[in-house]
């Protein structure tokens, strides 16, 4: 399903939403905790924004037991991949971008769900 253009454009005019898909966009997929560990910000925080995405068809979830990790959606459009593409090229060497792919890269290597207790 391609993103409604005004929805997609509105979820990345937020910041932290910004910081969310940008470290999406590194290809990985990522719990709530390590966002939030990442980020430096609340598990309500990222959840709230993290629900905002997946309603604008950016983000999809998958749920394992307990824990729910998040990846970019699958099938966005190519002008959506360009946006993101482009938009992650040009600030990922700038704070705060830059320091939460160190914070994320600083994080123990996940086993599992063993890093999201």
């Amino acid at each position: 399903m391609e993103p409604d253009h005004d929805l997609f454009f509105r979820a990345l005019g937020d910041e932290t939403r910004r910081r969310i898909v940008f470290l999406l966009h590194q290809g990985d997929e990522l719990c709530v905790c390590e966002l939030t560990a990442a980020l430096g910000l609340s598990q309500p925080k990222i959840s709230r924004h993290l629900a905002q995405l997946r309603a604008a068809g950016l983000v999809r979830d998958r749920r394992r037991g307990q824990w729910i990790f998040y990846r970019l959606a699958g099938g966005l459009p190519p002008w959506a991949m360009a946006v993101l593409a482009a938009a992650h090229d040009g600030a990922r060497a700038s704070a705060p971008y830059r320091d939460d792919a160190a914070a994320l890269a600083a994080l123990p290597e996940r086993l599992g769900e063993v890093a999201c207790r």
